[in-house]
């Protein structure tokens, strides 16, 4: 074994750490977790320029507001027209619409920003607490104007995001943020790839999605218990990414990126093997399976819808969003936003 380790140290071209674990085994994928089509068939909104669409958000005239790898940040009209809002000059992943019209803007490069409708970005943060934000992902904003958000890596940046997840070494950060102070403080840190961010109705509590866990863990924001972080859903049977703040009807929606990969888990107890995948050819990389999947969530984290497309759905999906007729997709690599009717909730 210390040869295999020593012949690892001087083929790696990568700088991966893998850090052991045994993840539980998946659940199965039947019940509530079996296959559906309720996600095929959905209706595709292409960008103009770009792709990847990673997250998006509905303003209240019901346009959808997304950003792709290009940088551009993008509009489209309730009938599928899209307009260019501005460029951020980064790499733009979560957005939220801010009451005041302007949007929130986790810019994985650049970090939070603000923009509004004439182009004009606002670095609002690029580092926190003495640490650059490497990976700014995803938001929440509650309704005093402070800014919940993840920095997924302090490894890894957007783009080797699969090494943060081979190494797993828990370098993901949830982040609060007042724009109107600059006040900065930490809520929960160690996070295996921090990603989606959503805030209870009566925002007594965050939940944050550990993509390398398949968990969700919650932080409690007021009460007795303020600043206490645990596992609100664990276990999950994908790989969760970006999720929506509670909705009226009380549903967290959490978008998977991919179905459990088996090889991923097989290779999670053995930190050389995952040295080795690391530096394996991409073809030969655990590869996603393609298949829509979105969960709906209860406030005490049970899940309540699963929703799924069978081959040829539009994936992998990254972000969801709710509007009273619809629901609205986001990818991080698809060349389109995608919508389906929010009537599938119920089928």
């Amino acid at each position: 074994m210390d040869i295999l380790r020593s012949v690892l140290r001087f083929v790696d071209r990568t700088g991966v750490e893998p850090v052991a674990w045994h993840p539980p085994p998946a659940p199965a994928e039947t019940g509530l977790f079996g296959p559906g089509r309720q996600l095929d068939d959905a209706q595709l909104w292409q960008l103009p320029t770009g792709r990847g669409p990673e997250d998006v958000a509905v303003d209240g005239d019901g346009r959808v507001v997304t950003g792709g790898d290009d940088g551009r940040l993008w509009r489209f009209d309730t009938d599928g027209r899209a307009t260019e809002l501005a460029h951020t000059g980064g790499r733009p992943l979560g957005v939220e619409v801010l009451d005041d019209g302007r949007f929130l803007v986790c810019d994985s490069r650049r970090g939070v920003l603000r923009v509004d409708e004439t182009g004009r970005v606002e670095v609002l943060a690029d580092a926190a607490l003495g640490q650059p934000l490497l990976v700014c992902n995803n938001s929440a904003v509650g309704r005093d104007g402070v800014v919940y958000f993840t920095d997924s890596s302090a490894r890894f940046p957007l783009e080797d995001h699969r090494l943060d997840l081979l190494e797993h070494s828990g370098t993901g950060r949830l982040l609060r943020f007042d724009p109107r102070t600059g006040e900065m403080d930490l809520l929960a840190d160690g996070l295996q790839f921090a990603n989606g961010v959503g805030l209870a109705v009566d925002e007594s509590f965050v939940v944050v999605a550990e993509t390398g866990s398949y968990r969700i863990r919650r932080v409690e924001l007021t009460g007795p218990r303020a600043g206490a972080v645990s596992v609100w859903a664990d276990n999950l049977p994908g790989i969760p990414d970006n999720v929506t703040s509670q909705t009226g009807d009380g549903i967290f929606w959490v978008a998977l990126y991919s179905p459990r990969m088996a090889l991923l888990d097989r290779v999670a107890p053995y930190p050389d093997l995952r040295v080795l995948t690391a530096n394996l050819p991409d073809f030969v990389q655990p590869d996603p399976i393609r298949r829509a999947w979105v969960l709906g969530l209860d406030r005490d984290g049970r899940v309540v819808h699963s929703l799924r497309g069978g081959k040829g759905s539009y994936a992998p999906v990254t972000g969801v969003r709710e509007t009273s007729d619809w629901l609205y997709l986001g990818s991080l690599s698809a060349g389109a936003i995608a919508r389906v009717p929010r009537s599938v909730v119920g089928s």
